[in-house]
């Protein structure tokens, strides 16, 4: 008896997996091509990137921000009708995250923290430094099931504001406050994000390598390298089946892998990229933000938001 009740709890587990991959989608394979979103376009003269898409209810917000002195920023929003506004004006932001109340999570090179908006209330620091010094330039965010922050610091824009770390460092955000060094061993990390499970981070740096982190009751425990020879690795989310997305800058691409490091797909833009995350009324449509210009590509799975 006991031999045949495993077996059927084994049975039932995997019909239980197998039901939650179909209800998820088919991820992408092959190559494919996303098209640019022609309500979206600069609104600087001066050069600079989209950054940090994030989906929040019923649209999509992203940070906008020129070379010039200070990188100055804003984050504007993309409603579902086809209108762009400006949600917060000089939010010095990079990368972007909602949080389990749906508010906005800056990671904000102008203060060299992160810092939380939230609609009618004042902006909130939730980690401005470590060890007595100010971040670089937070540039990444993912936020856990539990509320756990996790974010890179390299210092792309460290000369928006004085100060700064003497490493380029991955570091986590406690739920209650504590701010701790995961890899500071890494050249100027940048993309993070974690499985769906919440058990594996994930980052990529200028070092080409895509590592994962396991995390083992709440804390990340040494990484291994799930993928090598990226260029210009930057932004990346994942999909419901913890397949990731990462942008290559410079490529002009983003490459989905599998949570084994085997490539899937290629999705290829027309000009630089820097981030990408999932969206739309069903959360299947892929958006990427790069050098002046947001692509859009509808995919028969969901993701995450950021």
């Amino acid at each position: 008896m006991p031999v045949s009740t495993n077996v059927l709890f084994l049975s039932l587990a995997l019909v239980a997996t197998n039901a939650l991959a179909a209800s998820c989608g088919a991820p992408p394979s092959g190559m494919l091509q996303a098209e640019r979103v022609a309500a979206v376009t600069a609104s600087r003269s001066e050069p600079g990137l989209f950054e940090g898409p994030v989906w929040i209810k019923d649209a999509l917000y992203f940070s906008d921000f020129s070379f010039a002195k200070g990188f100055p920023s804003r984050v504007r929003k993309l409603a579902q009708d086809g209108t762009v506004s400006t949600a917060i004006e000089d939010s010095g932001s990079n990368g972007l995250a909602v949080d389990s109340a749906g508010r906005l999570v800056l990671a904000s090179h102008k203060d060299k923290a992160l810092v939380r908006h939230a609609p009618e209330a004042h902006a909130v620091r939730l980690a401005a430094g470590f060890k007595g010094n100010v971040f670089n330039s937070p540039n990444d965010i993912a936020i856990a099931g539990d509320g756990t922050i996790y974010f890179t610091d390299p210092d792309w824009q460290k000369a928006a504001a004085p100060g700064g770390q003497p490493v380029t460092g991955i570091y986590r955000v406690g739920t209650n406050g504590e701010v701790t060094l995961v890899d500071g061993t890494r050249p100027n990390p940048n993309g993070i994000a974690l499985s769906p499970a919440g058990d594996v981070l994930y980052v990529n740096a200028s070092d080409g390598l895509l590592v994962a982190y396991p995390i083992v009751k709440g804390a990340p425990q040494a990484g291994r390298s799930l993928v090598s020879g990226l260029e210009g690795a930057d932004g990346m989310t994942v999909d419901c089946h913890g397949n990731l997305y990462v942008t290559e800058h410079g490529a002009k691409r983003v490459r989905v892998f599998s949570p084994q490091g085997g490539q899937l797909a290629t999705i290829r833009v027309d000009a630089n990229v820097t981030n990408a995350a999932f969206g739309g009324k069903d959360g299947k449509t892929l958006y990427i933000t790069g050098a002046g210009a947001l692509w859009q590509l509808p995919l028969a799975v969901s993701g995450m938001p950021y």
